[in-house]
Order: C-alpha cells, then structure tokens, then sequence
C-alpha cells in the first residue's frame, strides 16, 4: 500500500527510535528536562527567535499565539484557505473570544492590497484587526510557498498598522527547501511563528512556537491552561532534534515525487492540474467532469494508492520520508493506468 493521504502519517526511523530510546530526560513542567531546552533553542535558532516552546500540535502553538497576541472581540485576519480557519475548530472564538476577517487571496495567501482595504480606518464602534496570520507553505493551496519578498510586503504593510504577525508554518522548512533558503528567512519578521515536527520531518508527534523570551515566557502559561504541560517529554524532543538533524535536506525528494505524481495527472482527462504549481511535498488535482473525486479515490485504493479528498472535486496527494521511488512509481504507474472513462471499475 502506498499512503498518500498526508505527511502525518510517517513512523520513526530506527535512528530516531534510538535517539528516542536514550535521550536524557526531566520534567518539563518544572522546566527540568534537559532534551526539551535543547530542542526549543535549536528551533529559536533555526527559525531565528530569541525562544521557543514545545507543544503537542501544531494547532495548539497556533492558538497559543493568537491568544497571546489578541483581546476578546478582536479581528484576526487570515486566508480563506487557511488552516487556522478551516481545520481548527473554530479554536480561536473557543478560546480567545475573536472573530476571523476572512480574505480571498492568491496561492493561499492575500495581496497586498487586499490587506490594506482590509485594515480599514481606525473607527472606535468597529472591530479592529489586530493579528494577522500567514501560511506557508500553504496546504490547501497545494502547498504553495511564499517568497521572504512577498511576505515581506505584506509585513510591512501589518507592522504601518501595528497589526501583530504569526506564521503558520507547519511546513516552512518544505516551503524553505523549495526557494532554497532558510526557514529563519520565512520566519524571523513576524511576532511569532509556528512549525510541526510531525510532518514531513517525520517526528511522532510534536510542533514548536517561537517569538521572544517575553512572549515564549507567556506562551508556556497559556500552554499549561490548554492543558499541554508534558512530563518526560524529552523522549519525544529527541525525535525532534533527531528529525532537524536529519530529515529537512531531503525533503528536497519529496518535492520531485509530489512533482512525478503532479505530471502523472496532468496526463490524464481526469485531472486538471498544472504541475508548475506543484513545488513542494502537496499535490492537489481538480478532478474534471464527468469524473467524480469519489470514484478515483476508490479506485486508486482498490489499486493499493491511498489519497484523499478536498472539498468538492479535488483530491490530495502527499509525499512523505515513508514514500520512496518505488512508492512513487507504482503511484505514477497507477494513475497512468487508470480508465480515460468516468466507469473507474
């Protein structure tokens, strides 16, 4: 079987599991375990912060930041494709009493522009927006990336309206790889930013945030009202240090497989897919009519190819460290052999 339903879904490599197997540990809630320190300054370095805090998920280190960053009744501004919007359960209201300023932007992301005409005068009887959250790379919009160039502009643009920052980066270090620089070039400028371990740098479990010593220092009360206080949790900080040592450099083949499968359904009359987008490890493909996105996902399975769907008429496919060349030929064979006729039998 090959599973392409998500990077999620990788399992430790024995290395990790050694790594794992003798790390040194502590109690984190007393801020006594020695392998969760050092992990949160390599993640602070990496990502160029002054500190950074491990949290179970990543939806957490998201919601951590927007709390942080926010008061009840406040505007947060974000991409109507965002994972904060769409896959978080409305954690935001839950938690923080705030409300999403929707925009429609472009590969995941908003224009300029559209930015500015969304902050709008300052007008005491209306809600002020007072974060603003980016992506990247960006799931829902195939795992596009942006460049430090236009994140740049669009944080000039939120700092003239003193509008606070965070980076969803779960998969910044794929985003990274893909325009060949550091993940602190994606990073550094915003108030906060986030990224999973979990992912594509095949950690268990786990996600770090990052910002100042200030906000870091803040950051760990709010984790432990969530209720993601850890003990020995150094055990699963060694696959994370494992995983940053080992597993960001060849995401680069991810990339050239999610690229193969991308060209595969270019290929066929199912798909409408432009593989020039396809630059990281997502691969999201609108499934022309009168094909339906249920019938090719059952038959890719009844062919041993696991992916998923993605809201009406899209399927997903996701490379993965668990993934090899094999794995990714016997996808691209797959979806060539697929019938040219709606009847996927």
């Amino acid at each position: 079987m090959v599973d392409l339903r998500s990077d999620t879904l990788t399992r430790p490599s024995e290395g990790m599991r050694r790594a794992m197997a003798t790390a040194e540990v502590g109690d984190d809630v007393f801020g006594e375990d020695p392998t969760v320190r050092k992990l949160e300054a390599m993640a602070a370095d990496r990502l160029g912060f002054e500190a950074a805090l491990f949290v179970p998920t990543g939806t957490m280190g998201n919601q951590i930041a927007i709390h942080l960053h926010t008061s009840p009744g406040d505007d947060v501004l974000l991409d109507r494709s965002s994972h904060i919007y769409n896959y978080e359960l409305g954690a935001m209201a839950a938690w923080s009493g705030v409300v999403p300023r929707i925009l429609d932007g472009v590969s995941g992301a908003p224009l300029p522009e559209q930015l500015r005409q969304s902050i709008g005068p300052e007008i005491y009887y209306m809600a002020r927006p007072t974060l603003l959250t980016l992506e990247n790379s960006a799931n829902h919009a195939g795992g596009t990336v942006l460049d430090p160039d236009r994140t740049a502009a669009l944080l000039d643009i939120a700092e003239r309206h003193n509008v606070r920052t965070h980076l969803d980066g779960a998969r910044v270090f794929n985003a990274a790889v893909a325009l060949d620089c550091g993940p602190a070039d994606l990073a550094s400028r915003f108030d906060t930013a986030m990224f999973c371990l979990s992912k594509g740098l095949g950690a268990p479990v786990g996600s770090l945030l990052c910002g100042s010593s200030d906000l870091i220092r803040d950051a760990r009360v709010v984790r432990k009202r969530m209720g993601g206080g850890m003990r020995q949790s150094g055990i699963l900080a060694a696959a994370g240090l494992y995983a940053l040592d080992h597993n960001v450099e060849r995401l680069v083949h991810d990339h050239a497989g999610a690229r193969s499968l991308a060209v595969a359904m270019a290929n066929h009359p199912a798909f409408k897919i432009d593989p020039e987008t396809v630059v990281t490890n997502i691969v999201i493909a609108e499934v022309v009519e009168p094909f339906e996105a249920g019938s090719i996902l059952s038959a890719l399975a009844g062919r041993q190819i696991l992916g998923v769907g993605m809201g009406p008429g899209r399927i997903r496919l996701v490379t993965h460290l668990d993934v090899g060349e094999n794995e990714i030929q016997q996808a691209v064979d797959t979806l060539a052999a697929l019938p040219n006729v709606p009847d996927m039998s």
